[in-house]
C-alpha cells in the first residue's frame, strides 16, 4: 500500500513523470549524477558494480558515480545546491533530510516510482525520510547501536549472560578486570553514543511534536549520572578524550583489551581484521542495557534523495535509478558484500540472515529511536559534546552541563520552551 498524497501533489507528480518518461524515450539517453558518500574502500566497489547493473537494464539512463567523502558530503552538498548544481540523487544521512527538505533542495518522491512500499519498509525508517508529509527520500540502509562484546573475555570472567541493565554492566566490568586483566568496557564520549543513556530514562534531547527541549530534563539528568556511574565504576577504561579516542577505542576492542564497547554495524568489517576477533564467532552483538524506562538506541542510516533543480527527464531517471538501488535483490547485495543492514523485510533473506553480525543487528534494530523531524537535530549533538566530555571529566555535574546544553539548544530553537 503507497503512502497517502494529496491530489494536488499526485497530479504534479504524474505530469512530471509523464513528460519525463517521453523525453527519455524520444531524446538521447539521460545522464545523471550520483554522489555517494559510503567508504570509498570498503563500500563504494559494491555500489559501483550496481550502477553498471542498474545501466545494463536501463540503456536509456547513464549515471556518473562520484564518491565523496561523507565528512564533507552535507556541507558540499548544500553548496552545491544553493548554486543550482547539486547532483541529481545523493546518498544522504538520515539527519540530513529536514534541513535540506527545508532549504527546497530535494524533490519530494511521494507518488513516484521511487515511493517505497509501507509493506516492506520499517514505518521508523521512512519516518527519517519524511518531512511535513512528505516523502524526501528513500532507506537505502539502516544501523543503529548495539552492546558489542568479546566472547571469550566474558567467557573466562565466569560471566554467562550479556548485561541487562547498567547495574549489571558495573558488575561484569569488575569480574572482567579481576579475572582477565581487560579493561571491562570503554565508552566513545560522543554525544551520539550517549543516546541510550536518556532513551533508556524515556527522553531524548528535544520533543518536537511539544516544541520542548527535553535535554535537560531530571530523566535526561539521570541517564547521563548513570553513564558518569558506569565509568566510574571498577573495570571501566579510563576515559580518552583525545582526538584519536574513536580509533583508540575501536583498536583496544579489536586486540582484546577491551570486552565490550556500544559500537554499530559499520564497524564489523574492520572488527574482524583485529586478533581478537580474527574468529568472528567470537564477537557478541545484544542489546545495549537498559535504564529504568527500558532499552532504546539511535537509529541511523542513509537515504537516496533526489535533487529539486534536476531537469524533469533527469527526475525521472533518478526516480527509477533510487528505486532500483533500493529494491530488495540491491539492498540483499550490499548486505551480503559490506555487511551493512538492508531497510526492507524481503531483503532480509536466508543468505543475508546466515551472517552472524547482521542476524544479531537485525534483532536489535527494534529497539532503535528515530531522529525528531527537525533540521536542528543534527546541531543538538554537536552542542552537546564539548558539555558532555566536561561532565564526564568532572568539570561540570550532569545537571550543570545539561543545562548548558539547554541554553545552547534554545538558541538553535528560539519557539521552544525549556524542561
Amino acid at each position: 500500500m503507497r503512502r497517502a498524497l494529496t491530489a494536488a501533489a499526485t497530479a504534479t507528480a504524474l505530469v512530471l513523470s509523464t513528460t519525463a518518461c517521453s523525453l527519455i524515450s524520444d531524446a538521447e539517453p539521460v545522464t545523471i549524477t550520483w554522489w555517494d558518500t559510503s567508504d570509498a574502500k570498503n563500500e563504494a566497489p559494491a555500489f559501483k558494480a550496481l550502477v553498471k547493473d542498474f545501466e545494463n537494464t536501463h540503456p536509456g539512463i547513464k549515471v556518473t558515480y562520484v564518491n565523496v567523502p561523507f565528512t564533507d558530503a552535507q556541507t558540499r552538498f548544500q553548496t552545491a545546491a544553493a548554486a543550482k548544481k547539486a547532483p541529481d540523487v545523493l546518498r544522504a544521512d538520515v539527519g540530513w533530510i529536514p534541513g535540506f527538505a527545508k532549504a527546497g533542495y530535494l524533490a519530494p518522491l511521494d507518488g513516484t516510482p521511487a515511493e517505497p512500499d509501507d509493506f516492506y519498509f520499517d514505518r521508523k525508517l521512512i519516518r527519517q525520510a519524511t518531512y511535513k508529509e512528505h516523502l524526501y527520500g528513500v532507506p537505502q540502509t539502516t544501523d543503529t547501536l548495539a552492546f558489542m562484546y568479546n566472547k571469550n573475555l566474558f567467557t573466562k570472567a565466569g560471566i554467562a549472560d550479556t548485561p541487562v541493565t547498567w547495574d549489571d554492566l558495573k558488575a561484569d566490568m569488575a569480574k572482567i578486570k579481576e579475572r582477565t586483566g581487560a579493561d571491562g568496557f570503554a565508552f566513545n564520549p560522543q554525544a551520539y553514543f550517549a543516546m541510550p543513556f536518556l532513551f533508556g530514562e524515556g527522553t531524548d534531547l528535544v520533543d518536537a511534536d511539544y516544541e520542548r527541549i527535553t535535554v535537560n530534563s531530571p530523566e535526561a539528568v539521570k541517564g547521563i549520572e548513570t553513564l558518569v556511574s558506569v565509568l566510574k565504576a571498577p573495570g571501566a577504561r579510563k576515559l580518552d578524550t583525545t582526538d584519536k579516542a574513536y580509533a583508540n577505542i575501536m583498536n583496544a576492542f579489536s586486540n582484546g583489551k577491551v570486552a565490550s564497547i556500544i559500537q554499530g554495524p559499520w564497524e564489523t568489517a574492520n572488527l574482524f581484521k583485529g586478533a581478537a576477533f580474527a574468529d568472528k564467532e567470537n564477537l557478541g552483538i545484544a542489546k545495549i542495557p537498559g535504564g529504568s524506562f527500558g532499552h532504546g538506541a539511535p537509529l541511523g542510516g542513509h537515504n537516496l534523495v533526489a535533487s529539486s533543480t534536476s531537469s524533469p527527464a533527469q527526475q525521472s531517471a533518478s526516480q527509477k535509478f533510487i528505486a532500483f538501488m533500493t529494491s530488495a535483490s540491491a539492498q540483499e547485495k550490499i548486505a551480503l558484500t559490506n555487511g551493512t543492514l538492508p531497510t526492507r523485510m524481503d531483503a532480509f533473506t536466508a543468505k543475508v540472515v546466515f551472517r552472524p553480525e547482521i542476524a544479531a543487528f537485525h534483532l536489535v534494530l527494534k529497539d532503535g529511536v528515530p531522529r525528531q523531524p527537525i533540521p536542528e537535530y543534527t546541531a543538538l549533538y554537536a552542542a552537546m559534546e564539548p558539555n558532555l566530555v566536561n561532565i564526564l571529566t568532572g568539570r561540570v555535574t550532569a545537571q550543570q552541563g545539561l543545562k548548558k546544553t539547554s541554553d545552547q539548544a534554545l538558541q538553535l530553537l528560539p519557539d521552544y520552551r525549556t524542561s
